[in-house]
């Protein structure tokens, strides 16, 4: 139990420092399709490695059928789309802002649950987005009134990203379930690494800017991004429930604002921690059922 706690700690705040490097990264002049690019395209390098290293060592490997690869594939370009929307959303706002816009899956994912399965939410759904929204306010210190700061376009940008993250959770499980995790990874990324490089070619590979220092954030980006999380995550979520995990999962959060504060010296104002701690709650509140059923099981099972 401890370990899978563990595992999904890490994949959290894996990502949760990811907005951290891009933003350092375009302080050193690359562009949007370097950052993007070099984090896919080191990414599917690592994970196609794991998968034949563990084929080659210990001679297992799931094989995909042809439908399962192209599923996958498919699948991955919601998350090169989710890299594209929310570092572009990172380049015009400050990156604790970014991550504030991002975590509006939570309530983006229980409206289009309740339009697919025709059901209204019920009122602690309802309770729930009311205080992501609300948090999300205090967060972004919107009651200060300096509305001539706030950059629409990367807001928009926010919110796509978002949208796109819940799509990708809603149809994950849709295909290669049966597959190792690094497999399905290196696959997902194989359909976002092929999106990524027709909206923008690799022209990094020819330009000298991967000897310039785009080689080491495309690495640090690539390892936190696409390789860390989607494995810890693998081995932890099984082991302590996906209700636990949504709730370990939003470390990612403070994770974020705090090294957008200390890294980036970007100002966090209390109201816009009380604003975190307010989306916090909201998630913890959004998974109390399913807490509540995974503590009664083993007296079920006994009684």
């Amino acid at each position: 139990m401890f370990r899978g706690i563990a595992f999904v700690l890490c994949g959290a705040c894996s990502f949760g420092i990811l907005s951290t490097f891009v933003k350092l990264a375009y302080s050193e002049g690359f562009t949007l399709g370097d950052v993007t690019g070099t984090q896919v395209f080191f990414g599917l390098i690592i994970l196609w490695v794991i998968v034949l290293l563990r084929r080659l060592f210990s001679g297992r490997g799931n094989s995909a059928s042809l439908k399962e690869v192209l599923q996958l594939m498919a699948m991955g370009t919601t998350t090169g789309l989710v890299s594209i929307f929310y570092y572009k959303c990172v380049q015009l706002v400050p990156a604790s802002i970014a991550i504030l816009l991002l975590m509006q899956f939570t309530w983006m994912s229980l409206v289009l649950d309740s339009i697919i399965k025709r059901k209204l939410p019920t009122l602690l759904q309802v309770g729930t987005v009311l205080l992501v929204l609300l948090g999300t306010a205090f967060a972004g210190n919107l009651f200060s009134g300096s509305f001539q700061d706030i950059n629409l376009t990367g807001i928009g940008f926010g919110l796509l990203a978002a949208l796109c993250y819940t799509f990708f959770l809603m149809i994950n499980g849709a295909a290669g379930n049966n597959l190792h995790p690094a497999t399905k990874s290196a696959l997902l990324l194989t359909g976002a690494c092929t999106l990524v490089f027709i909206i923008f070619p690799p022209v990094f590979l020819v330009n000298g800017a991967l000897t310039n220092g785009l080689f080491k954030w495309g690495l640090v980006l690539s390892v936190f991004g696409t390789v860390v999380p989607p494995l810890c995550f693998a081995y932890g979520i099984p082991k302590i429930g996906l209700g636990l995990s949504a709730i370990l999962s939003s470390a990612e959060l403070p994770v974020a604002v705090l090294m957008s504060s200390m890294v980036l010296q970007e100002q966090v104002l209390p109201v816009q921690w009380a604003g975190v701690i307010l989306i916090l709650v909201a998630i913890v509140l959004s998974n109390a059922n399913s807490l509540r059923k995974k503590r009664t099981e083993p007296h079920l099972a006994t009684s």
